[in-house]
C-alpha cells in the first residue's frame, strides 16, 4: 500500500515550522489516542495515532526531513529502520504535557512495536558544515575536510570486550535486550537497563576503548562540491559517518554548505547582482566598460548614453548553476553614477556653460541672498 504524504497526514504545508509542526501533532495526539476513544474504534485510532507520529518524527527532525523533502518516502525507508524513524523525536515532552506519561511514550517510540535488533547495525549519521565563497559555490570546488568520527577499536575489532575474553548473556532480559511491560493499548519492548539493549554483559572491558568498542579518530575527507550549491544544501557523502556496529556498515557524511558574505556579489536563486561605479561623463556620453563576474573574469558591457544612476543591466548566463541542470542564473548590474567632489575652476567653468546651453538656472547665489529667501 502507498503511504500517504507526511505534510498531508499532519495538514500543514511544506514551509511549516517546527514548532507548527509539533502544535498540529499535539492536536492531532488528542485526537486520535486510543485511550482517548471508545473501545470499538480503538483499532482505527490505533493505526491513524501510529501514522500521524510517523509523520511528526520525520518532520520534527532536520535530517529526516531533508532526506524525505528530496527523495519522498524511499528516502526515509532506505535510511532508517522501523524503530530509528522514531528515535530522536521529542515525544516525551509532549506526552507528558497530554497528560499521558512522557517516560514511558518514548520508549515505545524508541522501538515501536519490533524488538531491538541483535544483528549488524549500521552507523550514526554526521554532520559538517563547509563555508565557501560565492565564487567556490558557483565554479565548484573538492574540498579537503578533517572530520572526528567513531571507528571501530583495533585492539578489540569492536567488540569492546578485552582480548581473548567473551561476553556474557543478560540475566536480566536473557539476551534479548528488552524486557516487557504493558502500558494502555501498547504493549511496550523497554530498553533493559542492565545491559542498555545491547543483550549481553562485558565483563573485563577492552583498555583501549574503555569497553565502547569505538575510539574517536580525526580522518581526512574529500568532498566534491558541485557548482550551484546554495546555503543549506546537503551534500551527502555515502560510508564516512560512524562505524556501524556488529559488523554493520557505516553512516553518512552530510556536508552541510553555508555562502560567505561577499564584498561586490550578491545571490537571488541563481541569479547574481553587483554595483559598478561610472562617471557623470561616461554616462552621458556613453561607453564601454569592464564588469567583474565569479567566474575570475571581466566582461566588457556597453553603457549607453544617457544612462542614468541606479539602471540595471543583464549580462545572460554568468549566475549560478541550477543543481537540476536547468543552465544558469545570470548577473545583473546596476550602474551608480559618480559625481565628482573636488572640482577644479576650469572645470566648474566648462559645466556652468553646459548647464546654460541646457537652459537650466545655476546662479550662485550669496549666502545673503539666501538667507533673504528663506525669511520671505
Amino acid at each position: 500500500m502507498t503511504k500517504r504524504d507526511y505534510y498531508e497526514i499532519l495538514g500543514v504545508g511544506k514551509d511549516a515550522s517546527v514548532d507548527e509542526i509539533k502544535k498540529t501533532y499535539r492536536k492531532l495526539a488528542m485526537k486520535y489516542h486510543p485511550d482517548r476513544v471508545a473501545p470499538e474504534k480503538r483499532k482505527e485510532a490505533e493505526e491513524q495515532f501510529k501514522e500521524i507520529s510517523e509523520a511528526y518524527a520525520v518532520l520534527s527532525d532536520e535530517h529526516k526531513r531533508a532526506q524525505y523533502d528530496r527523495f519522498g518516502h524511499a528516502g526515509i525507508n532506505n535510511q532508517y529502520s522501523s524503530e530509528d524513524i522514531f528515535r530522536g523525536a521529542d515525544f516525551g515532552s509532549i506526552f507528558e504535557d497530554l497528560g499521558f506519561g512522557g517516560g514511558i511514550f518514548e520508549d515505545i517510540f524508541s522501538g515501536f512495536g519490533s524488538r531491538r535488533r541483535q544483528g549488524p547495525r549500521r552507523g550514526a549519521d554526521l554532520e559538517y558544515e563547509l563555508p565557501l565563497s560565492l565564487e567556490e559555490a558557483a565554479g565548484g570546488i573538492e574540498k579537503t575536510i578533517n572530520i572526528r568520527r567513531g571507528e571501530n577499536c583495533s585492539e578489540c575489532g569492536g567488540e569492546g570486550a578485552q582480548p581473548g575474553t567473551k561476553k556474557t548473556t543478560c540475566t536480566v532480559c536473557r539476551g534479548a535486550g528488552q524486557v516487557g511491560q504493558s502500558a494502555g493499548f501498547f504493549t511496550i519492548a523497554r530498553t533493559c537497563d542492565t545491559c542498555h539493549g545491547e543483550g549481553t554483559i562485558i565483563q573485563k572491558p577492552c583498555k583501549s576503548c574503555r569497553g565502547q568498542g569505538k575510539v574517536s579518530v580525526e580522518r581526512k575527507i574529500n568532498v566534491k562540491v558541485p557548482a550551484g550549491v546554495d546555503s543549506g544544501s546537503h551534500l551527502r557523502v555515502r560510508g564516512e559517518g560512524e562505524a556501524g556496529a556488529k559488523g554493520g556498515p557505516r553512516g553518512d557524511l552530510y556536508i552541510l554548505i553555508r555562502l560567505k558574505a561577499h564584498d561586490t556579489f550578491e545571490r537571488h536563486q541563481n541569479d547574481v547582482y553587483c554595483t559598478v561605479g561610472v562617471t557623470f561623463v561616461q554616462a552621458a556620453l556613453g561607453t564601454e566598460i569592464e564588469v567583474p563576474t565569479l567566474y575570475k573574469e571581466k566582461i566588457k558591457m556597453n553603457i549607453p548614453t544617457g544612462t542614468q544612476s541606479e539602471n540595471v543591466f543583464r549580462i545572460s548566463g554568468k549566475g549560478f548553476a541550477d543543481l537540476r541542470g536547468y543552465g544558469k542564473g545570470d548577473q545583473y548590474v546596476k550602474v551608480h553614477v559618480k559625481v565628482p567632489t573636488d572640482l577644479s575652476g576650469q572645470q566648474k567653468k566648462l559645466l556652468m556653460e553646459f548647464a546654460q546651453l541646457s537652459g537650466e538656472d545655476v546662479r550662485n547665489e550669496t549666502i545673503t541672498e539666501k538667507i533673504k529667501k528663506a525669511f520671505k
